[in-house]
């Protein structure tokens, strides 16, 4: 009989209450060396407050915790850094006015006698770069560089601490492909080392590449732990959601002869070049396209958020090209941007004060002294139902939320007037596959109440599945625009290539 290895983790019974909520219910949780431990759940299921207790961040209310079979107790992040724990979690630790270097080294820095040694620490952090093969200068602020490249730098300085136990956070969510494949190669040395991985993503396409088993949690709740040579899309849904794997794309009613609401007319920005779209009434337009193509910056264009260089913007056969967002917003247009966290909410405010701020330009809730708190309250109750938030959240600070109710808080913001185009960027952008349907089927119920509807997708499933009609970009150019059963994946895929074939 084969001796069980002792796992390098074992969380037995781990319990943790908040005031007035339970967010783990006696969870049992064990990590081996050398492995990959994906843990999946829906948004609020419980995988952020047990990575927040592994990582020191918080004690368990009650339970159990081993490293390498020895009690442990953390009081503090520092603690599980002893222990050999590092996380990059969703919400970055980096100090934004600081260099690459002094984040990487912060806490750990070389000295010269009484002094930092800068040229040490810099030279030291351009080696571990080049060895992990990122591309970033490490003499640049953290706050001058991109979203990606934090996420590599956070990577950079968690395997600088030569952790035993590393624990990543939807690692892809902000990665392109090339950096993805590089983040998994990385995992897979570390893996080689002995090192444990703990990796949060609800990207199941992602789990066979890198994982060796999956966790779900449900509700705060241990449902079970499998394989990854058993872990299906099928059933990993089925288990997230305690119910039986469907189509999570509805039908959309397409309009029999759909109208131009909107339309980009040779509109030139940047690297985009001669982008002519037609934007209908009643039909859901997919845009999509590899990160870098251009697809969310055409429209971004057309919507003032960026400068236009040449072309024309047209609305409701009117001339409006470079009129300033918020003039477009009052004429009817809604953007939902692809980042909620710096572009899209208020997380220092409540969810209710967030939808608030959609029911501003409404007539219907002025009263004599300004905006009438009782008839923006049924509103916003109103919208809280339409959108599935339920009521215990609304009082809460947004930034509190989950990402997928944080999604449904912005999606919210859409229903406070009557808009007749929805802008959709990245509109489901780390949300699980329960807080998707939701927001899918909203989609439908836009597109079928005869508004216009822009989807803008990285995510070539949703892309496609939502689509009446599908324009693919490329290198700053339209490649493709497609209906019907040319709305497939190898026409698709060909597409995002067809302006490098043109090019060479």
């Amino acid at each position: 009989m084969t001796e069980r290895k002792v796992p390098l983790v074992a969380m037995s019974q781990v319990t943790r209450r908040f005031p007035g909520v339970l967010a783990l219910d006696h969870v049992d949780f064990e990590l081996l060396a050398g492995e990959v431990h994906v843990l999946f759940g829906e948004n609020g299921a419980g995988k952020s407050t047990l990575i927040s207790i592994l990582s020191g961040v918080y004690p368990p209310s009650s339970g159990r915790m081993t490293i390498d079979g020895e009690a442990v107790a953390f009081s503090s992040v520092s603690d599980a850094r002893e222990r050999g724990i590092a996380a990059v979690f969703q919400e970055f630790s980096l100090v934004p006015t600081l260099s690459v270097a002094k984040n990487i080294f912060l806490g750990s820095e070389p000295m010269a006698g009484p002094f930092i040694d800068h040229a040490r620490m810099e030279r030291e952090a351009r080696a571990l770069f080049e060895r992990l093969r990122f591309d970033i200068d490490v003499r640049a602020t953290v706050g001058s560089l991109s979203r990606a490249q934090q996420q590599m730098t956070e990577l950079a300085k968690a395997v600088h601490a030569e952790a035993r136990i590393l624990i990543l956070d939807e690692p892809t969510a902000s990665l392109t492909e090339h950096e993805t494949a590089t983040l998994f190669r990385i995992v897979g040395e570390a893996r080689a080392r002995g090192v444990g991985i703990v990796y949060i993503s609800h990207r199941i396409q992602e789990f066979a590449q890198i994982a060796d088993r999956v966790t779900v949690l449900r509700d705060g709740r241990h449902i079970g732990t499998v394989p990854i040579a058993e872990a299906t899309h099928k059933r990993l849904v089925e288990m997230m959601t305690g119910r039986a794997s469907g189509d999570i794309y509805p039908a959309i009613r397409r309009p029999e002869a759909p109208a131009t609401v909107m339309a980009l007319r040779g509109l030139s920005a940047g690297t985009l070049r001669d982008i002519d779209i037609e934007i209908r009434a009643g039909e859901v337009l997919s845009v999509a396209g590899l990160v870098g193509s251009g697809k969310s910056r055409a429209f971004r264009v057309a919507l003032g958020l960026l400068p236009i260089s040449g072309g024309r913007v047209m609305l409701r056969n009117r001339d409006v090209t470079g009129w300033p967002t918020r003039k477009l917003l009052r004429e009817g247009v809604f953007y939902l941007p692809p980042d909620r966290k710096a572009e899209g909410l208020m997380l220092s405010a409540t969810a209710r004060q967030n939808l608030n701020l959609g029911l501003l330009f409404r007539s219907d809730v002025s009263g004599a002294g300004g905006l009438s708190r009782s008839r923006m309250r049924v509103l916003t109750d109103g919208i809280a139902r339409q959108v599935d938030l339920t009521e215990a959240f609304m009082e809460r600070l947004t930034g509190n939320l989950s990402g997928g109710n944080q999604q449904k808080a912005l999606f919210g913001k859409g229903f406070g007037q009557d808009y007749d185009i929805y802008i959709f960027d990245e509109p489901t952008v780390g949300v699980d596959i329960g807080t998707r349907a939701v927001l899918y089927r909203l989609i439908r119920d836009i597109a079928e109440a005869g508004k216009a509807v822009v989807v803008i997708s990285s995510d070539l499933p949703e892309a496609m599945n939502l689509a009446h009609r599908l324009v693919v970009f490329a290198n700053g150019r339209v490649s493709a625009e497609l209906t019907g059963d040319a709305i497939n994946e190898s026409t698709v895929l060909k597409a995002f290539f067809a302006m490098d074939e043109v090019a060479a």
